[in-house]
């Protein structure tokens, strides 16, 4: 069972967020957090990101994935219209930053990003977000719309008491360095991606 284990505001770039970390027991360095902006509205459907870590794209800005620029989207957005961010403790789909690094190793002979996971005997796509559906019944959010381009953490919602009021695109422009990834993206797992359009 997660619980709030400790809340502060936290002064950003993109205005303040009250910042919430969510763990079993408050010994737990990687917990997952949430940063709710001050100006949401509680009464009507709330914009909620699912955000999984990742730590390349958003500290050490690689352009092999968009993860830092949705990130900073999102808060952007979560800023200007209300809502909140769930940061999820699943580096790399969730199989760790060593591992990550041995699968980018294995892109650059080729590889795309499934079939580097695959080669290391690791899933496609191991990320769970049960997580972020018991963070918001602890919060007793109940109506959402959802940041996202992925039909996974749609289904995630859909099969929960959480209600799903509408989707909301979170596209970055493609790099050459990040082109076959969200090809993959797309391909593979389905992601709801225009080929033309930006929307951030």
């Amino acid at each position: 069972m997660l619980k709030i284990q400790a809340e502060s505001n936290v002064p950003t770039a993109y205005g303040e967020f009250r910042m919430i970390a969510f763990a079993e027991v408050e010994t737990d360095w990687m917990p997952h957090l949430v940063i709710i902006a001050k100006n949401t509205d509680f009464s009507k459907p709330v914009n909620v990101r699912f955000h999984s870590e990742c730590i390349t794209g958003e500290v050490f800005h690689s352009k092999k994935c968009e993860c830092g620029q949705q990130l900073d989207a999102a808060m952007k957005f979560m800023h200007e219209n209300g809502g909140m961010i769930i940061y999820l403790r699943q580096e790399g789909r969730n199989i760790g930053i060593i591992n990550k690094l041995k699968a980018y190793a294995l892109q650059e002979q080729g590889f795309d990003t499934v079939e580097a996971n695959l080669r290391l005997g690791l899933p496609a796509d191991d990320r769970n977000f049960e997580s972020a559906i018991e963070i918001l019944n602890i919060l007793n959010i109940k109506d959402i719309n959802l940041l996202t381009n992925n039909p996974d953490k749609l289904q995630f919602v859909k099969n929960s008491n959480i209600r799903l009021n509408k989707r909301i695109p979170l596209q970055m422009n493609s790099t050459k360095e990040s082109e076959n990834y969200l090809k993959v993206k797309k391909d593979y797992f389905g992601h709801l991606l225009d080929d033309e359009t930006t929307l951030f």
